[in-house]
């Protein structure tokens, strides 16, 4: 008993010493244009297999590249006037 409770720490020590594997976050793959490509791709093709994690990184990765980082102010071009007021 005491052997199998010996062996089930090492290998449980040994599990947690493995290196993990590549983790994409939203920060690499906006700074990555080609690998987000590449994971885009991969959850398109099997969200499943990919990990939800990594799916929507990707998703919100592209959103940063599309619409930017939220931090410039909106600012629209005035509207020229086109018919005169009531008041002028």
């Amino acid at each position: 008993m005491q052997r199998i409770l010996m062996m089930a720490a090492c290998g449980l020590a040994l599990a947690g010493c493995s290196p993990p594997g590549s983790v994409d976050t939203a920060e690499s793959l906006t700074a990555d244009p080609q690998r987000l490509k590449e994971v885009m791709h991969q959850c398109k093709a099997d969200r499943a297999k990919l990990g939800e994690a990594t799916c929507t990184a990707a998703s919100e990765a592209w959103r940063r590249r599309f619409m930017g980082d939220g931090k410039t102010k909106y600012s629209p071009a005035p509207v020229p006037k086109l018919l005169p007021t009531l008041k002028d």
